[in-house]
């Protein structure tokens, strides 16, 4: 996994959660979600870096 494609995946769950405007709990668990792939991206950066 690339940093990249893990963006990407926290792109598409963002983008998701702005279509979820009538549903407040899923738009929640989809940010969060994204909140994971990110942390998962800087993890795989940090890794690539050492």
């Amino acid at each position: 996994m690339s940093p990249e494609e893990a963006i990407a995946n926290a792109a598409r769950l963002l983008e998701q959660a702005e279509l979820e405007l009538t549903n407040l709990p899923l738009m929640k668990q989809l940010d969060e979600l994204a909140t994971s792939w990110l942390a998962v991206a800087h993890l795989v950066m940090e890794r690539e870096r050492a």
